[in-house]
């Protein structure tokens, strides 16, 4: 089975979708903050308080709204909002303004900020930023993903076990994310950390039911996170031999709850609205599994399906309403291009 040619990325959706970026990443309230107040002296307006990433509700929101832009602006020479992109970073990217980002994760009691799911969105747009024409981007947020690495190496060492949900505290999707810029910088040390903690974390596991999937609150899936985290650290045999043993009935679509995608009732309510981001990982995941397979191995055809299932219930509904809008296009991109 091809993989359906109306869920591409072409020239016209990405367009689309960097005019929705373009929209939000600035746009300062409504905001979520996501750390704890130390002190008086730190409750401030969320731009003076992330000089960079100040808009699109949060924090992570705004970091993946940046990754976006720039994978979009590398993928498409002629897109048409390339000036706008280039004048965002431009402006927003400086010197001083990542120095201020550092800034909150320096704070005392800022040790858990954004982990693990934050951290692995900001090296995914370093990774981005790494491969294009103009690499002073790069250079400018290196002190912060430099950091958000050290972060990482201090981390899952301390980790004994992973995070199995389907929110921002899932720790397969942050390292998968987190692999990307291991390979950019060339730092072979911390992808070798990252491939083995997801063997000591998920090596092991076999026949996994996926009997909590989906749940109301859910923007990815723990069952899929884990395989596309593997896929992406293991070597290609291995990774089978591995993904064999953990979906053993995939063949047949089991476990069914993996298959069907989740029904949102209220694309306007932020937590059910998770469940479009749900849709859209797991095709994300669905069609980088598939490319793990063989050509006639028929699980491949299996997960295809299952990728223009999920993608059908939810492209729709990335635009239209802020509490979807300000994410939700980042991870259409992921599964469009996966």
């Amino acid at each position: 089975m091809a993989m359906s040619k109306k869920h591409e990325l072409n020239l016209q959706t990405a367009e689309k979708f960097a005019r929705i970026a373009l929209s939000h990443v600035e746009r300062e309230y409504p905001h979520k903050p996501g750390f704890v107040f130390g002190s008086p002296d730190d409750v401030r307006s969320p731009r003076e308080t992330h000089p960079v990433f100040f808009g699109s509700y949060d924090w992570h929101s705004c970091v993946h709204g940046y990754w976006m832009l720039a994978r979009l602006l590398n993928r498409f020479a002629d897109l048409a909002s390339a000036p706008e992109i280039l004048g965002l970073f431009e402006r927003r990217l400086t010197t001083d303004a990542v120095a201020g980002e550092v800034a909150l994760f320096e704070r005392s009691g800022s040790r858990g900020f954004e982990r693990p799911y934050g951290w692995g969105w900001l090296l995914k747009l370093a990774a981005e930023l790494e491969v294009m024409k103009d690499r002073g981007f790069a250079e400018t947020l290196r002190p912060l993903s430099r950091l958000i690495a050290g972060r990482f190496e201090s981390f899952l060492p301390l980790a004994t076990y992973p995070v199995r949900v389907g929110t921002h505290f899932n720790t397969a999707f942050a390292i998968r994310l987190a692999a990307d810029y291991g390979e950019a910088v060339n730092d072979a040390a911390f992808v070798d950390l990252l491939r083995a903690t997801a063997l000591r974390w998920y090596g092991k596991d076999r026949d996994c039911p996926a009997w909590g999937e989906p749940s109301g609150d859910d923007f990815l899936s723990s069952t899929l996170a884990e395989a596309e985290c593997v896929r992406r650290l293991l070597p290609a045999e291995a990774f089978v031999d591995w993904f064999s043993r953990f979906l053993p009935m995939l063949a047949e679509g089991q476990p069914a709850t993996l298959f069907s995608p989740a029904s949102v009732s209220d694309p306007s309510d932020g937590k059910i609205a998770h469940l479009d981001g749900l849709n859209l990982s797991r095709a994300w995941c669905f069609r980088s599994l598939a490319s793990a397979l063989s050509m006639d191995d028929g699980r491949r055809a299996v997960l295809q399906a299952a990728a223009d299932r999920h993608l059908t219930a939810s492209l729709p509904h990335v635009a239209g309403d802020y509490m979807g809008e300000h994410w939700l296009a980042s991870f259409a991109v992921l599964a469009l291009e996966a």
